[in-house]
């Protein structure tokens, strides 16, 4: 296994300059551009387009890249793997998030796993649910927390707790005041929602289907805070989970809409690939969300 050489390969591709890989790595210019031509010997195809200003990796280059990268992740496991064998949870654990979870859900978790685990590396990646189950299946995180359910037959997926969402505006919006509202009563509203791909922004879609609701405008924010404080200044309507929405609510800067005999839950699961199945870290944290 060209384990160096494939290192050297995955940083240059990142940082794109030679010098610059040349210092992360601490070995000298030479040894980067040896190490390349020698994988493009062994692959029989050029990698990389060099210019005078700039390092671009070729398409076939793209391939590898993602290939390289999960070879190194399965080699960090196999590393891990020997280590759990002696019964100690160290080294890196790398964990994908979607926003919901990551900003409120991880955090007290991951505490709990420190002050156990003192010695264990932790990494976390929020984005949203689309993007870590993609991360997941190129193995660039060890295990991922989202939003819903996913279907990839290419990851183990178990759920491991529910969430229940709630439609909230600002808090001096007419409707709000109201005693019940109805879900009829949400036709041609305005509306603030997270991107595509975001397992709120899937459910919402989902409410506006069964429900036939139309929308007088809707307005796309990726990050739940811009969210949140996008409804505070009136902006429109927004579905949030209950943890991302109790300190604005307690404090009423936004208050919940009281719909009349409507409750919106969710599942969260967590999701890796079956090659991180007996990796012992990632079982230490399935021990501790489940």
């Amino acid at each position: 296994m060209q384990y160096d050489a494939l290192k050297t390969f995955i940083t240059l591709a990142e940082v794109k300059n030679f010098t610059k890989t040349s210092e992360i790595l601490h070995i000298s210019q030479p040894s980067v551009s040896l190490h390349i031509k020698n994988l493009e010997q062994e692959f029989q195809t050029t990698l990389f387009i060099r210019s005078p200003k700039s390092v671009q990796i070729t398409p076939t280059g793209q391939i590898l890249y993602e290939r390289a990268k999960q070879i190194m992740a399965i080699y960090g496991a196999a590393k891990e793997d020997i280590l759990a064998h002696h019964h100690a949870i160290q080294g890196t654990l790398i964990i994908g998030a979607s926003f919901t979870i990551g900003e409120y859900i991880l955090p007290p978790i991951l505490a709990r796993l420190q002050q156990h685990f003192p010695q264990l590396e932790i990494q976390v990646i929020i984005g949203n649910t689309d993007e870590i189950i993609q991360s997941a299946k190129l193995l660039h995180i060890d295990i991922g927390l989202i939003e819903g359910q996913s279907h990839d037959h290419e990851l183990v997926i178990q759920p491991f707790m529910q969430d229940e969402l709630f439609i909230v505006g600002a808090s001096n919006h007419p409707l709000i005041e109201r005693s019940t509202i109805t879900i009829s009563e949400l036709q041609h509203q305005n509306w603030v929602a997270r991107e595509a791909g975001s397992g709120t922004r899937t459910y919402l879609d989902h409410l506006f289907r069964m429900n036939g609701l139309q929308v007088q405008s809707l307005l796309t924010i990726s990050s739940n805070q811009g969210v949140k404080e996008s409804v505070i200044q009136g902006l429109g309507y927004a579905l949030l989970s209950g943890c991302a929405i109790e300190r604005e609510v307690i404090n009423g800067d936004m208050a919940v809409l009281p719909l009349e005999g409507h409750h919106f839950t969710r599942t969260f699961s967590y999701l890796y690939s079956p090659t991180m199945k007996n990796k012992r870290n990632v079982e230490a944290l399935i021990e501790f969300i489940t």
